[in-house]
C-alpha cells in the first residue's frame, strides 16, 4: 500500500496531465513549442520576484507568465519581429532577468533545484484543491472557445477574418497556458514543463482521426506518464519530475513506433 503523500502525488500529477493535454494539443497544432520554453524561463523570474516581494510563488509565476503572453501578442501584432524572434527575445530576456533577480535574494531560502526539477511528492491537500479548481476553470474556458480556437489553429487566415474575436481567443489561450505552467511548476519543475505539455500531445499525432480524439488520447498518455514516472521513482529512487518526463518520452517512442510494427505484421501476413 502506498503512503498518503504518494497518493497525493499521483492524484495531483494525473490532474495536471489532464489539464495540460488539451492545451498541449493546441501547442502542437499551432507550432508554439518554443512558447512553452519562453514561459518556463519566465517562471524563474516569477519565482525570484515572489521571493523578493514575499508573494506566493505560484501566483507570481502566473502573473509573470501572463505578462509574457500579453507582451508576445503586442510584439506579434506590431509585425516588426518574426514570431520566433519575438519568442527568443522574451525567453532569454526573462531568463536573464530571473537570474539577475535571484542574485538579490541573498539571505533568503531558495530551493532552486526544487523549482527547476519539481517536488511532486511534497504536494499538499490545499494544492490538490487548487489544481482541481484550476482544472474546472481551464476546461470551462476551453469549452467556451473550442471552435474558434480550433479554427484559428487549423486555418489562421480564415480565423483572421473574424477580426477582434480571434485576437481575444488567442489571448485567452496564452493566458491559460501561463496558468497551467504555474501549476505544473510544483510537479515537474520549470525546466521540464514544456515536456509535460508537448510529449503526450506529440505522442498521439497520427493516431487520432479527430481533434477531440487526439485530446482524449493525449490525456490518457499524460496520466500514464505520471503513473509510470512515479512508479519508477518509487522503486528506483529517482527524481520524480524527470522520471515523469522520461516515462512520457518512452510512451512517445512506443506510440510513434507502433504504426511501423503494425505495417510490418500486416506485410508478413
Amino acid at each position: 500500500m502506498f503512503d498518503d503523500f504518494f497518493l497525493r502525488a499521483l492524484i495531483g500529477g494525473a490532474a495536471v496531465a489532464l489539464i495540460a493535454a488539451p492545451l498541449g494539443c493546441f501547442v502542437v497544432w499551432r507550432r508554439m513549442a518554443y512558447f512553452g520554453d519562453a514561459l518556463s524561463h519566465s517562471a524563474l523570474l516569477g519565482i525570484a520576484l515572489g521571493l523578493l516581494l514575499d508573494v506566493d510563488s505560484i501566483l507570481a509565476v502566473a502573473l509573470v507568465g501572463s505578462a509574457m503572453a500579453l507582451l508576445l501578442l503586442v510584439l506579434r501584432r506590431r509585425g516588426r519581429l518574426a514570431n520566433d524572434t519575438a519568442l527568443g527575445l522574451l525567453s532569454h530576456g526573462a531568463l536573464g532577468l530571473g537570474l539577475l533577480t535571484i542574485s538579490f535574494t541573498e539571505g533568503l531560502r531558495l530551493d532552486l533545484l526544487g523549482y527547476l526539477f519539481g517536488d511532486i511528492l511534497a504536494i499538499s491537500r490545499q494544492q490538490l484543491f487548487a489544481i482541481a479548481l484550476l482544472g474546472v476553470f481551464v476546461f470551462a474556458v476551453l469549452l467556451a472557445i473550442w471552435q474558434r480556437l480550433l479554427l484559428s489553429s487549423i486555418d489562421p487566415d480564415l480565423a483572421a477574418a473574424e477580426g477582434r474575436s480571434g485576437k481575444v481567443v488567442e489571448a485567452v489561450f496564452l493566458l491559460l497556458l501561463a496558468a497551467v505552467v504555474a501549476a505544473a511548476m510544483k510537479l515537474v519543475g520549470i525546466l521540464l514543463i514544456t515536456a509535460l505539455l508537448l510529449l503526450p500531445a506529440a505522442a498521439v499525432c497520427g493516431l487520432a482521426q479527430t481533434p477531440e480524439r487526439m485530446v482524449v488520447l493525449a490525456s490518457v498518455f499524460g496520466v500514464g506518464a505520471v503513473v509510470g514516472g512515479l512508479e519508477a521513482s518509487w522503486y528506483w529512487d529517482t527524481p520524480s519530475g524527470p522520471s515523469i518526463v522520461v516515462a512520457a518520452l518512452v510512451l512517445f517512442v512506443v506510440a510513434q513506433s507502433l504504426p511501423y510494427f503494425v505495417r510490418r505484421l500486416a506485410a508478413q501476413e
